[in-house]
């Protein structure tokens, strides 16, 4: 949303709440919300956005849970865990618990689900979240194992995330597109209805069992896609919606100065950057020269982006993953200082004096991106811009069609490294560099029980990313969250919506 829209706008929807128009939904006890990207399968396994993430810790449960302010591991749907060997853990699982159809919970839930999602050929979305495990086996109905394919220190940190279980018999059945139209958890919230990729309607899991995500208040959540935030916010102002997020910062400054709304901020694990097909997948381009992409990484004002756009808690990242998490070290991170003058003398050096034309894509944050653009053109690179819709541009990443992109990653809220580098730099197919080099340190760095010697190797990696400028890391995100004062809700900085600590005032 422009300034314009703002000046002209802003006043006169707020007239309609003066004015008695807002109708509350506190008194259907139905919280209404907005996400502005379409979810492309509600099955957690088989979409890799936010929203996805959103929905699944609502909808599912994990064996165990990781309290997003302490980051204490705890038991979920098990109630203990122990390491048996390097790479064998072994789970008491909760008695009592049921699936939103009624299928009991029990230790056949967990083997047909880690077996189904471990087989590479069944699938995944995002492979990293799960082909770590081998297989699960079956000790008796409430104790199971999880086989690794290898030492994984991070085993207990992905299994408090996107690791979810679910009912063997009905996904055997139904498959990723029954799951995704008809979904059925154990989590705090059940799914009463789906129109893929537009509205999706949840109601308070009555049954829900003694999980430390907390028995929710709220009876319904109604949630619509809203791709355009100016709608968003003209609902919001009219009393069709209750909660937004992802407001960018413009808008949520605004709102933030009204007594009829609450705007909070918070830090994200999200990392915002340029990807570069430096290893030539989408031909011949002029990204596979080091000093190319050197020059890139010296054409962006990272600081002014963080200042003028971002805001908040944002801040300015030199690293291929996010500062807090478990090996990312800061200090290994090649940087790269704006420097437009020696980006120009690097694009000359690379034979390229009045630089050049290359097709550009992004999926998100439209302003974001045009601003880096604007400092690409100042430097002689002109781009063919391309917008699309997130998944669209996942799979051209995925078959290696893209040179240059504007992406970002969240890292499913993994507070380890390897939710993040090694999801991008071990050979898979959104690996746009193919380091044979930064895949050997990672492999260490991955699979090693010493602590030590997991930094030493993502040091090494971090270090070598940067210094050939894989990518440009520019900032983390900060989120905005704008709801009306009736609802009650304080955000975290793990980038999800949990609905069930949410109530009314």
């Amino acid at each position: 949303m422009k300034t314009s829209w703002l000046k002209t706008s802003i006043a006169s929807l707020a007239l309609l709440v003066a004015s008695g128009a807002a109708v509350a939904e506190k008194a259907s006890d139905t919280l209404r919300v907005a996400f502005t990207k379409e979810l492309e399968n509600v099955d957690s396994y088989f979409n890799s956005s936010r929203e996805g993430v959103v929905l699944q810790r609502a909808v599912w449960d994990g064996l165990i849970y990781r309290d997003p302010i302490t980051n204490e591991y705890k038991g979920n749907l098990a109630t203990s865990w122990e390491w048996i060997d390097d790479i064998t853990l072994e789970f008491k699982l909760r008695e009592g618990v049921t699936f939103h159809n009624g299928e009991p919970f029990n230790a056949d839930d967990v083997v047909y689900t880690v077996n189904f999602v471990a087989k590479e050929e069944n699938g995944v979305k995002t492979q990293r979240n799960v082909n770590w495990m081998k297989s699960a086996e079956k000790i008796d109905d409430y104790t199971v194992r999880i086989l690794l394919k290898e030492k994984f220190p991070a085993a207990i940190e992905f299994l408090s995330g996107p690791v979810s279980m679910y009912p063997n018999e009905y996904y055997a059945e139904v498959g990723p597109s029954g799951m995704g139209l008809k979904p059925v958890g154990t989590g705090p919230y059940k799914v009463v209805s789906v129109v893929p990729g537009q509205h999706f309607v949840l109601e308070k899991n009555e049954n829900y069992h003694d999980s430390p995500k907390g028995n929710p208040e709220i009876t319904n959540i109604d949630i619509r896609t809203i791709p355009d935030v100016n709608t968003q916010m003209a609902e919001l102002f009219s009393g069709s919606l209750d909660l937004i997020w992802q407001v960018p910062t413009d808008q949520a400054e605004k709102l933030a100065t009204m007594d009829q709304f609450t705007a909070m901020n918070e830090s994200t694990m999200r990392v915002g950057y340029l990807a570069f097909d430096a290893a030539g997948r989408s031909g011949d381009t002029p990204l596979t020269d080091v000093r190319v992409r050197r020059a890139i990484n010296h054409a962006i004002n990272r600081e002014e982006l963080v200042g003028a756009l971002l805001k908040g808690k944002s801040k300015v990242i030199s690293t291929p993953c996010f500062p807090s998490q478990f090996g990312c070290v800061e200090e290994a991170a090649v940087s790269y200082d704006y420097d437009p003058d020696k980006a120009r003398a690097l694009l000359a050096e690379a034979g390229y004096p009045d630089g050049f034309e290359i097709e550009f894509y992004a999926y998100r944050d439209r302003e974001y991106a045009e601003a880096i653009m604007s400092y690409l053109n100042a430097v002689g690179i002109k781009t063919d811009f391309k917008y699309l819709q997130y998944s669209a541009l996942r799979e051209l990443n995925m078959k290696g069609e893209v040179p240059l992109s504007f992406q970002t990653w969240g890292s499913y809220s993994i507070n380890d490294a390897s939710a993040m580098v090694s999801q991008f730099f071990k050979h898979g197919s959104l690996d746009t560099a193919r380091d044979d080099q930064v895949l050997a340190d990672l492999n260490i760095a991955d699979s090693a029980t010493d602590p030590d010697i997991r930094v030493e190797h993502y040091t090494a990696a971090i270090k070598r990313i940067t210094n050939e400028a894989y990518w440009a890391p520019m900032f983390s995100y900060n989120t905005n969250y704008v709801f009306t004062k009736e609802v009650a809700y304080t955000p975290t900085a793990d980038e999800v919506l949990r609905f069930a600590t949410m109530s009314w005032n």
